[in-house]
């Protein structure tokens, strides 16, 4: 995934793995099932308007709470193509490189991206364009051995896919 556009679900800060999927959903790792309760207790309408592609900005300290990786896998099940925030809870932030969902630090595109805005993602250049506001916003993007991970819909496939390379004694 080179890049990807939609539109914004802008939330704030502090935005916690309990709120993004609630405790009396996670009897389930099937993330359609996770999808549809993937921020019912803070956007009771995120699951009936969320689209492919749609992106989520949050303020700062995204995923915080516990290290549940349920949430990550209710965003991504849900359609989102990437997570933007100022910061995230660091354990979240691993979590999401592990299972492909492709997220972005830029306190800029945070504090100028609204909700309902369409912006698109460069993600090996981590340039945001804010197609709304014609505006564009710097990220740092992963280095390349991440952005590989992203691209193998995340870790575990990624490294079978390593695996698979060396046993056929491909590179």
């Amino acid at each position: 995934m080179m890049k990807t556009n939609g539109r914004v679900f802008k939330y704030g800060s502090n935005v916690d793995t309990d709120v993004i999927i609630p405790a009396r959903y996670l009897s389930t790792f099937d993330p359609g099932e996770l999808a549809k309760h993937c921020m019912e207790d803070l956007d009771s309408t995120f699951s009936s308007q969320v689209k492919s592609g749609d992106i989520i900005v949050g303020e700062k300290n995204f995923g915080c709470g516990s290290s549940r990786e349920h949430a990550p896998l209710a965003i991504k099940a849900s359609g989102i193509s990437c997570v933007i925030a100022s910061s995230f809870a660091r354990i979240f932030y691993r979590n999401a490189i592990n299972i492909g969902l492709p997220i972005l630090e830029c306190p800029e595109a945070v504090e100028k991206i609204e909700n309902g805005d369409v912006i698109e993602i460069n993600f090996k250049k981590g340039i945001i364009h804010n197609m709304t506001k014609t505006e564009f916003y710097e990220a740092q993007p992963f280095p390349e051995f991440i952005q590989k991970i992203m691209e193998s819909d995340g870790l575990i496939k990624y490294i079978a896919k390593g695996l698979a390379q060396q046993k056929s004694g491909g590179e």
